[in-house]
């Protein structure tokens, strides 16, 4: 059985390994039509893996948070109505493929929708070929399927539509399509790169195209992101209320029975939280889960964190608790930073979870509980109440410590934690009688001038409808980066905390603060904001 386990184990690796981008291979990746969760399994591991990528300029941002840090990344957008620039910038393209190709690089080209469709990543494909380089495709949700689900149409319908055309808007040459291939087709029309000349291209339908001028149409703009908007009329009328509506590039244009039974299917800009532009103050990387969990609800996240995470002062006492971490009672976690900098301090011990011995692992809440199981260690204590407070009496209420106090025994406590903190926890330990070591594994510093300035710009441009403070630490940041404007620039904006103590330092410092989480996590804080706006 061991020699069969370990057999099976490293068939896994080779799998494993097999996935990742391979040197000298050009990765063609559709990366689907906006929102960055319909990205493919395999487009995701190739995205991680890749050392060069080069991708389109309507691609999600979000998408290029999955890169490796070190990855060459290339923006080779070719926008514009200027064919002869467009093809030059197209060869271009081409070129730079080859020349990673054969330099060994592993290379994901990440385009927009699909490769295939409507798109250039066949010519990409075949000028890889000419030049010998491997080239692998990854499809992609394109618009026409993403776009109209989102925005609540089904391509077909039983009773409607049972077949659907799809046409670009745009040729090659310039020239216009030709509307009379049309005439015969039924069923539901896409026309996709056509919004630049949607007016020719109602002409088209409605004359060769031998379409009613009452026929049901559609134009979505940014489909599946939470910019989305949607037109409706008939095909007659389409072209003017989509132009005064202002709707542009990129969109489609949906022509059909199909496009008249919105209401009954839409579902992604009817959520409370749709369209809504979220400020996340948090570290980059911790803030990347609550930004997936907010995109999933149709808002956009800005993500400008208010801290930054940087070094012990002391890292020799860091070092030297890892070596001792078997010999305390209780090791008490007040944060995600805290376990991943501590963890980071083990690992580069050269040691693991084992570190941890006897001692009992506490978390202040659920969050620090699931970075703490991420990394083999189960918390033996998590409270009810989320707070220093809270944390302080769930280790005393614990049994073998309540035990050990009663019978005048030393209970030892150390906080791995930021060096500038509350100092709830300490004393509420040391005043039960526990002998207690706070050893700051991280210090917090806010953020530099540079980023304040761009702050600022986003508030004066009105261009943030929530912010979302989720620590003590964020509204000091956000608040040293705003100044005396703080006032003005929050007005009509709607903030929402953490918990009562995040709510009571922003109120302390002139903020109002309109949603306070009752469970405070930022899991819990998102859901708040969604029940706000679900009753407004």
């Amino acid at each position: 059985m061991k020699n069969r386990a370990e057999g099976e184990e490293g068939g896994d690796l080779t799998r494993s390994a097999a996935r990742v981008a391979a040197p000298g291979t050009v990765y063609l990746v559709g990366g689907g039509p906006g929102d960055p969760g319909l990205l493919t399994e395999r487009g995701a591991e190739l995205l991680s893996s890749a050392e060069v990528v080069l991708h389109d300029e309507l691609i999600h941002p979000a998408l290029l948070s999955r890169v490796r840090p070190d990855a060459v990344v290339m923006a080779v957008g070719k926008r514009g109505a200027d064919r002869a620039s467009k093809q030059a910038k197209q060869d271009a393209i081409e070129a730079e493929l080859v020349r990673f190709g054969r330099a060994g690089k592993s290379v994901v080209r990440l385009k927009g929708g699909d490769p295939y469709l409507f798109g250039r990543g066949s010519e990409e494909a075949e000028a890889l070929s000419r030049a010998g380089v491997p080239f692998e495709v990854v499809p992609g949700v394109c618009s026409p399927l993403g776009a109209t689900a989102y925005a609540g149409f089904s391509l077909t319908h039983r009773d409607l539509a049972s077949s659907v055309t799809l046409v670009s808007g745009t040729m090659r040459s310039g020239a216009g399509y030709d509307w009379s291939e049309l005439a015969s087709v039924k069923g539901t029309i896409c026309v996709l790169m056509g919004m630049h000349n949607l007016e020719e291209v109602v002409a088209g339908l409605l004359g060769p195209s031998r379409r009613e001028p009452a026929t049901p149409a559609a134009v979505i703009q940014w489909g599946t992101r939470a910019e989305q908007r949607v037109v409706q009329g008939t095909l007659a009328e389409i072209a003017n209320k989509a132009r005064a509506e202002g709707l542009g590039s990129p969109g489609i244009v949906l022509v059909g029975a199909v496009a008249a039974r919105r209401e009954a299917l839409r579902w992604f800009d009817t959520r409370p939280l749709f369209g809504k532009r979220v400020a996340l103050l948090r570290p980059r990387g911790q803030a990347q889960s609550a930004a997936k969990r907010l995109r999933q609800r149709g808002a956009e996240p800005y993500v400008w964190p208010a801290i930054e995470i940087g070094p012990p002062p002391d890292p020799s006492a860091v070092s030297a608790l890892v070596h001792e971490l078997g010999a305390w009672d209780v090791v008490a976690f007040t944060s995600e930073n805290g376990v991943e900098r501590l963890f980071a301090a083990i690992a580069e011990a050269g040691l693991d979870a084992r570190a941890f011995g006897r001692a009992k692992v506490a978390a202040i809440g659920t969050g620090t509980a699931a970075a703490l199981l991420a990394r083999g260690i189960r918390a033996d204590i998590v409270p009810a109440d989320f707070r220093g407070e809270g944390l302080a009496v769930a280790i005393l209420a614990d049994e073998e410590i309540r035990e050990r106090l009663s019978e005048k025994k030393i209970v030892r406590v150390v906080i791995p934690r930021a060096l500038v903190a509350r100092e709830a926890l300490p004393e509420m330990l040391r005043a039960a009688g526990c002998e207690v070591r706070v050893v700051p594994v991280y210090e917090t510093r806010r953020a530099g001038a540079e980023r304040a300035a761009e702050l600022v710009q986003r508030f004066s441009e009105k261009s943030i409808d929530v912010v979302l403070l989720s620590a003590t630490s964020t509204v000091e940041g956000l608040v040293a980066a705003l100044g005396a404007q703080a006032g003005a620039l929050l007005s009509g904006v709607t903030v929402a905390s953490i918990g009562e103590i995040t709510t009571e330092s922003a109120r302390a410092r002139g903020i109002e603060v309109a949603v306070t989480a009752e469970t405070s996590t930022m899991e819990g804080l998102v859901e708040a904001v969604e029940r706000y706006f679900t009753r407004k």
